[in-house]
């Protein structure tokens, strides 16, 4: 990264972490973790020493991590792998729930299943709606498949409420699963202690490479293989272990959850100068549930702008935000997110994400907050601009 630059994009994929670095490089070994020989007992023992990391660092077991590629590919390998062992026995059980705010990666899995998906509302500010729980699980227990909530939303930082669903669903006897991605590294969290069937994390996120990811299974959970392959990990993930990944993985894990509570207590300072000027700003406001929300991240709402505007207006000074919504094929979309608190389309294209990260310091704060005032005025101005053709006096 260019520390020129102000990157505050941290939501979206962390800087590698110098631990992470050494550690994957260190762990040059050539033999696949399957091997009988003695480079491939090597590689194993790589893995295996990752993996014992992973499961303390996350409050789980060894035997509950399974490797793979990222947060999405554990996120499908969680929900339809649930989905399917649910299937099995006398009763069907065709539903499934995720709250509306989920990330593509659940939404789409949720999908595929087969199954018919149920939406969990969200409020204004973002919070599932456990009261809809609560009312579906009274009726259709039985014929509930699974239920998955994320634990930090990735476009707003809105904290959800997962262990009072773990509560609700256990005692009906549903399964849980929970995207853990954003929330791993910037606050507490323990597999164990959550009481989840399944849990998904991501590398790069927190500062380990790219391509490299885990979802912690229960013990007790029943989940069968999307694909068929080798049997590796426990038979869930078929396919080589990444062994130098799993070991950067592993050290950006241990570096990242060393101590959350300072961390976020640094981060949350760093983000007090912009706090203060979207409170003083009459164009901007916060979609970010202060006082429940993900440490480091603001959701920025924009009045009479488009928020991709603000992006490259920031992006051409140096400072890398991004906007609350999804794309797909590069062309900016309403956030489904936003949409699902109950704003309108115009309000849903109209935010930045503004995240932040290890490595960021009061001067890359500092930079957003003497350029955002100026880019604001600029991206409200070519929004008033009509397009080509539309402009007044043309014929139309």
């Amino acid at each position: 990264m260019n520390r020129t630059d102000s990157y505050l994009d941290y939501a979206a994929g962390a800087p590698l972490l110098p631990a992470a670095r050494d550690a994957y490089l260190a762990a040059d070994v050539p033999g696949n973790p399957s091997a009988l020989h003695r480079a491939g007992r090597r590689a194993r023992e790589t893995a295996e020493a990752a993996r014992e990391q992973i499961a303390q660092a996350l409050g789980a077991q060894p035997a509950e991590v399974i490797l793979t590629s990222g947060g999405t590919e554990a996120d499908g390998l969680a929900i339809q792998g649930l989905y399917r062992a649910r299937q099995a026995g006398p009763t069907a059980r065709p539903l499934v729930l995720v709250s509306a705010v989920e990330h593509h990666a659940v939404l789409d899995n949720a999908q595929l299943t087969g199954g018919q998906v149920v939406t969990i509302p969200a409020g204004p500010d973002g919070m599932a709606d456990l009261t809809f729980v609560e009312r579906h699980l009274a009726t259709q227990a039985d014929q509930t498949a699974l239920i998955s909530l994320m634990a930090a939303n990735n476009e707003t930082g809105a904290l959800q409420p997962v262990q009072d669903l773990v509560a609700l669903a256990a005692a009906a006897g549903v399964p849980v699963h929970c995207d853990a991605v954003q929330l791993v590294g910037k606050a507490p969290f323990s597999f164990g202690v959550a009481g989840l069937a399944a849990a998904t994390v991501s590398a790069h996120k927190l500062g380990g490479p790219v391509g490299v990811g885990a979802l912690l299974a229960g013990r007790g959970a029943a989940i069968k293989p999307v694909i068929g392959g080798g049997g590796q990990e426990r038979g869930v993930r078929s396919g080589t272990i990444d062994a130098r990944g799993a070991a950067g993985f592993a050290a950006a894990l241990v570096a990242a959850t060393a101590n959350t509570t300072a961390e976020a207590a640094r981060l949350e300072a760093l983000l007090a100068p912009l706090d203060a000027l979207v409170a003083g700003h009459p164009d901007l406001s916060l979609n970010t549930p202060l006082g429940r929300h993900l440490p480091g991240l603001r959701n920025i709402a924009l009045a009479g702008a488009r928020g991709e505007a603000l992006v490259y207006l920031l992006d051409q000074q140096g400072i890398a935000v991004s906007t609350g919504s999804a794309c797909t094929a590069g062309l900016p979309q309403a956030s489904h997110v936003l949409l699902a608190m109950g704003q309108t389309d115009e309000q849903a294209r109209s935010a930045i994400r503004v995240s932040l990260g290890w490595a960021t310091t009061a001067a890359d704060v500092a930079a957003l907050v003497a350029a955002l005032p100026a880019a604001v005025a600029a991206a409200q101005r070519a929004a008033a601009v009509p397009p080509p053709g539309q402009g007044a006096g043309v014929d139309r």
